[in-house]
């Protein structure tokens, strides 16, 4: 009889087992970042979605709390199992529903660095140069630097053999040299050894621009073409682009956007800031730069799934959607530019292009009717495959 009764118990749990193992999604509950931006919307398409299995739903929750003689207040979803047991609580921003204005045209970016590139560099009397290229020089001493002529001026004003603490970017971090600058035996004029430039010039494609005229773009951030450092902004300005040709896109080789743009014109926008996540500002002038009738809502890195979505794109000479299909997905805890994959499954896209070709980054990524990310990165040997960067990333940017 207890063998009986040991066999039904043992028959329950594995039963009880195979119900929970198919209807909770083990893996999207422990992949939850610890943080998170989603609408009310987002929220409750998840919960629609089973994104979590349909024993286990996703609400807001809010926690307030004392410090010192101030109230604050900690908002954060929290994973009930059958809306009763909570399993997982983490934390959130809910942000009201935005539209914006979709993008898809190609511009021409110009920007001035905050500081002084370090393009190259000599040896002077046999020693080595501590500096790298891709430095970027920010003070001298305690004197912020922005252009060359600055260094020059204080350099002038030296005693002979005074050493000095250069402030430099390297790697997004700062370090500090101390050098005794040279004599250069023609002039006679204090030098570093250095080559130097304090601004870059790039092509990308916008990606949004808000109702109260801030833009994003590229979905990751402008470098120096020679040195790949990251260009920390002083100011700068985006231009319309003209396509005079497109190389398409080879197995091995990327292919490239061929554009125009002249900065004798006035730009259509102002660069503010130059990120991982892409170039951002403002704009009073959206004439040219969208389609007021193309718009869409935001959508959190939480709604995107497998399957159909639309990369915006004027590659033709006009704005068009082209299908795409994402095929891999992850929930992504921190910052980065390369957060999901998708593939090119429009024959006129690829026949155009070859795929994703250089100048296409930023090109809006929109599925279910949201605008969910951007392209950011072409795979060489397969151009039809790319990465796209959510735009959850690109709004923490501009909020």
């Amino acid at each position: 009889m207890k063998s009986y009764i040991f066999k039904f118990f043992g028959l329950l749990i594995a039963i009880m087992y195979v119900i929970f193992a198919l209807n909770i999604n083990y893996s999207a509950v422990a992949q939850m970042p610890n943080n998170l931006s989603i609408t009310l919307n987002d929220l409750g398409e998840m919960n629609d979605k089973n994104t979590f299995g349909s024993f286990v739903s996703a609400n807001v929750a809010e926690d307030t709390y004392t410090v010192g003689k101030e109230r604050k207040h900690n908002t954060y979803i929290q994973l009930k199992l059958f809306g009763i047991i909570p399993i997982r609580n983490v934390e959130a921003t809910i942000y009201e529903e935005q539209k914006v204005y979709l993008g898809g045209i190609p511009l021409g970016f110009a920007i001035n660095s905050k500081g002084l590139i370090v393009i190259g560099q000599k040896k002077e009397n046999g020693k080595r140069n501590p500096f790298k290229s891709g430095d970027i020089i920010t003070k001298i001493d305690d004197n912020v630097i922005e252009k060359p002529s600055d260094a020059i001026e204080y350099l002038s004003n030296l005693e002979v053999n005074t050493p000095i603490t250069i402030t430099v970017l390297r790697g997004g971090e700062e370090k500090y040299i101390v050098v005794i600058p040279n004599i250069d035996e023609e002039s006679g004029e204090k030098k570093l050894g250095l080559w130097v430039r304090d601004d870059a010039q790039g092509i990308g494609t916008l990606t949004f621009v808000t109702k109260d005229g801030k833009f994003g773009a590229l979905g990751h951030a402008i470098c120096d073409y020679e040195t790949g450092a990251e260009i920390p902004v002083k100011d700068g300005g985006i231009y319309i682009c003209n396509i005079v040709g497109i190389n398409k896109a080879q197995k091995g080789k990327a292919g490239e956007l061929r554009c125009l743009f002249s900065l004798s014109k006035t730009p259509y926008g102002e660069v503010d800031i130059n990120t991982k996540s892409g170039v951002f500002g403002s704009t009073e002038n959206k004439d040219g730069l969208v389609d007021k009738n193309l718009s869409a809502e935001i959508g959190s890195r939480m709604i995107v799934k497998l399957g159909k979505a639309k990369l915006v794109s004027s590659v033709s000479g006009i704005r068009q959607e082209y299908d795409i299909e994402i095929i891999k997905t992850k929930y992504q805890p921190s910052q980065s530019d390369k957060s999901f994959v998708f593939r090119v499954i429009d024959k006129n896209l690829i026949s155009l292009t070859g795929g994703i070709v250089q100048g296409m980054s930023g090109s809006p990524i929109i599925q279910n009717g949201k605008l969910i990310g951007a392209v950011t990165h072409v795979f060489i040997n397969d151009a039809t495959k790319g990465y796209g960067i959510y735009v959850d990333w690109m709004m923490q940017e501009i909020r």
